[in-house]
């Protein structure tokens, strides 16, 4: 991370979004630099302001009243607050709207008709502006109404029914993913639809309407699972921390815990099987090819278990660090923190508060990971952390030309 300029320093993003997906898109694009200008709603914010615990800790280990949840997607942007169910706010979304490049928002389809915020009246505005509307099942379709949350996508698009220990096996049954992932992804995806939109508009001068639905994403990243089914008819199941279509790849208990060992190849085997002390393993005809290891999966993996248990964790890792066979240790989050390839990697930052403002107390800083998009001429900036609720209002509309009386009287009408 730097603070030189950036590959998109030349670009406004208005963000009307909140929760993950759309604050995921919109901080991705100020980590590359953009001019973000996040809108809340006045005296409320964002709703993972408040969605703890855990909350940030002052400078006496102290809770504030500010959720984490809130810095995870919101670094780099600048808050301001207003309220565009009002005739004033809405002036002032336009205002921001036409000299934006880009409006990230997540309303429920059809919510911002009626404010006039839509595509279609921003467009008459700004004609080259990029439109991107994320919602839980897209503009269209029996269920474009309906609002949606990872969770309903997880379960809806078959995720959990992937995820998950067997039933029957211990512990059996659909289970969730430990991170809003199909949220995350949606704003990845949204981020490189933007991206596309912004080199069309190189050609054509012109912005579009981006439809983004987390239904869509949550089929799409089914990947090699959905493929198995479209093309065999065969509905996948859940297996645990096994891989349908490789083996050995899941994880092996230790004379110390547990590893995990990740075998893609006939020749990663033969290495591990020498290593192992077993180099007949590999010539055995049920274990010569992937496929046959496969079949044979009930036979092999209680074999190699036999023998991981030999060894500690640390061992084995040693052992076949050098022998280009993947093996680690399954890390807690605090473990992989503390990973030196995490450290060496700068994948916490650390970045100073400076604001006064009540919610952050005596904070100095928050803490966040880097951005992993690592460009050697245009890398990711570190502008501002995540910022506090409307925390730039004032210095975002005196740069729309309204003086500090105007600001002044837009608060007391609760616009702002």
């Amino acid at each position: 991370m730097t603070t030189q300029p950036a590959a998109l320093s030349h670009l406004k993003v208005l963000d009307l979004s909140r929760v993950l997906a759309g604050p995921w898109c919109t901080q991705m694009l100020a980590d590359l630099g953009a001019d973000v200008i996040k809108v809340e709603r006045p005296g409320a914010g964002d709703d993972t302001r408040h969605w703890g615990p855990p909350f940030l800790k002052d400078a006496d280990d102290n809770d504030t009243t500010e959720a984490t949840y809130f810095t995870a997607c919101n670094r780099n942007k600048r808050a301001i607050t207003l309220d565009m169910a009002q005739p004033e706010g809405q002036a002032l979304i336009i205002k921001m709207a036409a000299r934006s490049d880009v409006l990230v928002e997540n309303f429920k389809v059809g919510g911002l008709k009626q404010y006039g915020l839509d595509y279609e009246s921003l467009k008459a505005v700004n004609p080259r502006l990029i439109y991107c509307s994320v919602t839980g099942f897209g503009q269209n379709g029996p269920y474009a109404e309906r609002a949606g949350y990872d969770l309903m996508i997880q379960a809806m698009s078959g995720m959990m029914s992937i995820t998950g220990h067997a039933d029957g096996e211990p512990g059996g049954g659909p289970m969730r993913m430990g991170v809003a992932l199909i949220d995350v992804l949606t704003g990845i995806y949204a981020c490189s639809a933007i991206l596309a939109a912004i080199e069309v508009r190189h050609r054509t001068g012109e912005g579009q309407h981006i439809d983004m639905a987390l239904m869509d994403v949550g089929m799409a990243v089914l990947a090699n699972q959905a493929a198995g089914f479209l093309n065999t008819g065969k509905v996948p199941q859940r297996q645990g921390n096994t891989h349908p279509s490789l083996a050995p790849y899941q994880t092996f208990e230790t004379l110390d815990g547990s590893m995990l060992l990740a075998v893609g190849n006939d020749g990663q085997f033969a290495r591990f099987c020498e290593a192992a002390g077993h180099p007949e393993w590999a010539k055995d005809g049920r274990f010569a090819s992937n496929t046959l290891r496969v079949k044979h999966r009930d036979v092999l993996i209680p074999t190699l278990q036999a023998v991981t248990r030999s060894r500690s964790t640390a061992q084995w890792i040693a052992l076949l660090e050098d022998k280009a066979v993947p093996c680690g240790p399954i890390n807690d989050i605090g473990q992989a923190f503390a990973d030196a390839q995490v450290q060496a990697r700068g994948l916490r930052v650390d970045q100073a508060v400076t604001r006064s403002q009540p919610v952050a107390g005596a904070m100095a800083s928050i803490a966040t990971v880097a951005s992993p998009l690592r460009l050697t001429a245009t890398p990711p900036v570190l502008h501002r952390p995540p910022p506090a609720l409307g925390e730039h209002t004032d210095e975002v509309l005196a740069e729309l030309g309204l003086d500090a009386l105007q600001v002044a009287g837009l608060r007391q009408r609760g616009v702002v």
